[in-house]
């Protein structure tokens, strides 16, 4: 008789939940805000004015080929890391802060700008450099309130995740424009500034309502087609170009640094993920086979030495491979789809040699 009158009661709160308003929104499970460059940017660039500037637009083919069937923007064959996350985290495909249209954005939304750097100097014609992607959260959360009230958007980005990828362009392109920012500050002058940066977007974010946040270590960015052309170009050596490695290093060290700093500032609730993308590069490039690659030298689609021109890749002649699924590098400077997601299953249920002090998996739960 007592059971049947629990069951009873639980069926009447079952039907009370769905009659009820209640905080059972999609957000509830945690929504995903996306920033950085074009490691993570889904198509935010195509809607960008590039016509008085150098800047290609990348929905070309052969970009999507293999998981969209045409391009969408995303620099890659397929999906990008983020894009799996999502999926991991039961959320559909996230939407574009750029994309036409009239979203809820209460799953998240992704704000990132292929080649935007950290430092504002870096970041070439439109693009949406990191302290933009900041302002348009912003402008987001005010539209939001609005929509939901302050209270169930407080709700949705304390609950969240900010996935972060940034710092390569800082690194990469004063070599690329000929600049001489990089040439005007010690090395390690120069990255305590794209940190500062960094963190003080965390810190901005932290001040609006974010307790959650994902980051990753640079590749060792030496060893890209496009840094391995560059050596050969222009010393006539093989190998990976040790400073832009140097750089990563670096960059890497003091991240980490940073952010266990904040953690110690007294920010309630802070919380973070870092995961190292240079170890686990590494250990593809020595060892490709063991991760099912082939190829990690040259890039699946592009001209010149390891295919590594830069923006050659279905904009000039340009040379295609059979089988994308053996390269690591699909263009002169990014993953295909596989190494994404080999990259995302890592971020996600990671063990703490390579995420820390949490995988994102326990992020989402927290």
């Amino acid at each position: 008789m007592g059971s049947s009158r629990s069951c009873i009661l639980c069926f009447l709160m079952l039907c009370a939940s769905f009659l009820v308003p209640t905080s059972c929104h999609s957000y509830s499970h945690g929504a995903l805000f996306i920033f950085g460059d074009s490691f993570y940017d889904a198509g935010n660039n195509i809607y960008l004015n590039t016509s008085n500037t150098s800047l290609p637009k990348l929905n070309i083919f052969p970009y999507g080929e293999t998981y969209f069937k045409h391009p969408t923007g995303r620099v890659s064959d397929g999906r990008l890391i983020p894009d799996f996350i999502a999926e991991f985290a039961k959320l559909p495909l996230i939407p574009l802060y750029l994309q036409p249209g009239n979203h809820q954005f209460t799953n998240g939304v992704n704000f990132a700008s292929g080649g935007a750097g950290a430092l504002v100097e870096n970041n070439q014609g439109p693009i949406m450099g990191l302290k933009t992607q900041l302002r348009n959260f912003k402008n987001m959360e005010k539209q939001l309130r609005q929509k939901l009230g302050a209270s169930e958007v407080k709700t949705l980005l304390s609950t969240a995740v900010y996935m972060f990828s940034i710092g390569s362009n800082d690194y990469l392109v004063p070599f690329i424009t000929n600049s001489t920012l990089l040439q005007s500050y010690s090395k390690k002058e120069y990255v305590k500034m794209v940190i500062g940066n960094i963190t003080s977007v965390i810190q901005e974010i932290y001040k609006i309502g974010g307790r959650k946040f994902g980051l990753s270590k640079l590749l060792p960015l030496g060893c890209l087609p496009f840094s391995r052309a560059l050596k050969l170009s222009s010393t006539g050596g093989s190998g990976c170009m040790e400073e832009f490695t140097l750089l990563a290093k670096l960059h890497n060290r003091a991240l980490l640094e940073a952010l266990k700093e904040l953690k110690k500032s007294q920010l309630k609730g802070y919380t973070y993920s870092i995961f190292d993308a240079y170890t686990a590069g590494t250990a593809i490039f020595n060892n490709p086979s063991k991760y099912a690659f082939e190829e990690v030298k040259m890039a699946c689609c592009g001209s010149g030495p390891f295919r590594g021109s830069l923006l050659a890749c279905g904009l000039k002649v340009y040379q295609l491979c059979d089988n994308v699924s053996e390269y690591f590098f699909f263009d002169e400077i990014h993953p295909t789809e596989k190494a994404n997601y080999q990259f995302a299953k890592l971020m996600w249920d990671g063990s703490p040699k390579i995420v820390k002090p949490y995988n994102l998996k326990t992020l989402f739960e927290k």
